[in-house]
């Protein structure tokens, strides 16, 4: 009989309660090519892991790898990513026996009357003891076996957090420094603008002086001229506060600025195709997505952990000591004492506790689901967008830059009749107004096309395949 219970005690321990998580199916059309019908400058093929080298910018290249050495949101990631793997070890360790390892001294009085016996005198002596007790939990409804299967999925959703907290460095690094680049960019282009307005400035006030012309001509040729350096120092401004944020993205303080990002001039631009894949690609890649699938599987995973509280826990205990008043006896074989059995504990009939800590597992879990088919509707989304907004820049760049040919020739030619006296003045302010403002409007374009091609690299998800581990930066000495 004996047996059959031990028997049956190890059949028992191979079932675990609660469900068996399986990964949720997508739609059927998320795993084909993307929709958007104005998607141009795009490829099928696999998306670059490292995508930002696809600007080739050597600038670019080592600001985006120290950012993901140094920055501070990665490191907290990181961090993160620890705690799980020890969080794990520790719900590994139950299945392992308890073990508690202890010695002690007493100096005991024995009174006579504590023993109720008459002529016993009171006694005082020494106690010496050394003990060991151990506790092993049999895992009858896999109460162990899913806390584990939890803490596993933790340490995945951590290391997919990391991954995700990578990518969306990398995309703020990237853009960081497409800002400082383009505002450097639109400054140069009011400064162009200016000194070419103030040369018409610098002819209206000596057509003035010789009688040709107004005091309504010189004022007007003024605003332009004021106009267009007014924007200087705003671009400049924003141009330095995008430069502290790129040297706190890498993990230097603000006033660390990095000498050759605010050397550059022009915006970074990808000229060839941008590998987009497909959507089966992307939902593998994405570590949201994965992040999302993972939390999934722990909640499922600790609904079992809660099923399990409702039934009975065994654990076997064992203790054996070594008890002796002279400290020379405890090798003795009359010092040796044991213990050895099994305890149960059950809730049970009070189990209103346990079944609410179900309830809320169960809803946890729901709600993990949920999130992870957001997960995966954003990530589809979210390149739909991107692609959508890629496409648009770029045919509204192409159109800017005929504008702004267009106004430039327009200009030259207003110039030339003015000079030969065959244009007012008037019909060359107008000119040079359409030229500053053509000029302007393609140096936003640029740096939004700039914006749009790293959005879109930070939707498709790549980018922390290779990424290098994250370590503090030592501070600068003075």
């Amino acid at each position: 009989m004996k047996r059959l219970t031990l028997l049956a005690a190890g059949l028992l321990a191979g079932c675990a309660v609660g469900p068996n998580y399986e990964r949720p199916e997508t739609p059927k059309t998320a795993a084909g090519t993307f929709v958007d019908p104005g998607v141009t400058k795009v490829s099928l093929g696999a998306v670059e892991g490292e995508w930002w080298r696809l600007f080739r910018d050597p600038v670019l290249d080592r600001l985006v790898l120290d950012a993901l050495a140094h920055n501070t949101d990665i490191r907290v990631a990181a961090a993160n990513l620890r705690r799980a793997r020890a969080q794990l070890s520790e719900a590994r360790n139950q299945r392992l026996p308890t073990t508690d390892l202890s010695a002690s001294y007493t100096r005991q009085r024995q009174g006579g009357n504590a023993v109720n016996f008459p002529g016993v005198q009171s006694s005082e002596f020494d106690f010496f003891q050394v003990g060991l007790d151990a506790g092993y939990q049999v895992d009858i409804f896999g109460q162990v076996t899913r806390a584990i299967e939890a803490a596993r999925g933790d340490v995945a959703a951590a290391q997919a957090g990391l991954d995700a907290a990578r990518i969306a460095i990398a995309a703020e690094t990237a853009r960081t420094y497409a800002q400082a680049c383009s505002f450097a960019a639109q400054a140069a282009v009011a400064r162009e603008t200016a000194g070419l307005q103030d040369q018409t400035l610098g002819l209206t006030r000596r057509l003035l002086e010789a009688g040709r012309g107004t005091q309504r001509d010189v004022d007007q040729t003024l605003v332009l001229a004021e106009s267009a350096r007014a924007q200087v120092p705003q671009f400049e401004a924003e141009r330095r506060a995008a430069l502290y944020a790129l040297a706190t993205l890498t993990g230097r303080p603000p006033a660390e600025t990095d000498a050759a990002a605010a050397s550059c001039t022009a915006a970074p631009q990808v000229s060839g195709l941008i590998p987009v894949g497909d959507g089966t690609a992307l939902l593998a890649r994405r570590p949201d997505v994965r992040q999302a699938e993972r939390q999934l599987a722990a909640d499922t995973a600790r609904v079992g952990v809660a099923t399990a509280a409702l039934y009975p826990s065994i654990r076997l205990l064992g203790s054996v000591t070594l008890g002796a008043q002279d400290i020379g006896d405890l090798a003795k074989s009359d010092s040796f004492g044991f213990s050895l059995g099994p305890l149960i504990s059950w809730s049970f009939p009070n189990m209103g506790q346990a079944r609410s800590r179900l309830r809320q597992a169960e809803a946890t879990a729901e709600g993990s689901l949920a999130s992870f088919d957001g997960a995966v509707l954003a990530a589809l989304r979210e390149v739909e967008q991107a692609l959508a907004r890629y496409s648009g820049e770029i045919e509204r760049n192409v159109a800017l830059r005929r504008a702004e040919t267009a106004a430039s020739n327009a200009a030259r030619i207003a110039g030339l009749r003015f000079s030969a006296g065959r244009d007012t003045l008037l019909q060359r302010i107008d000119a040079e107004r359409d030229r500053a403002s053509a000029r302007a409007q393609l140096a936003q374009s640029n740096a939004a096309l700039a914006e749009a091609q790293v959005a879109l690299f930070n939707a498709l998800g790549g980018g922390w395949e290779t990424a290098p581990a994250p370590v503090r930066r030592e501070p600068t000495a003075n």
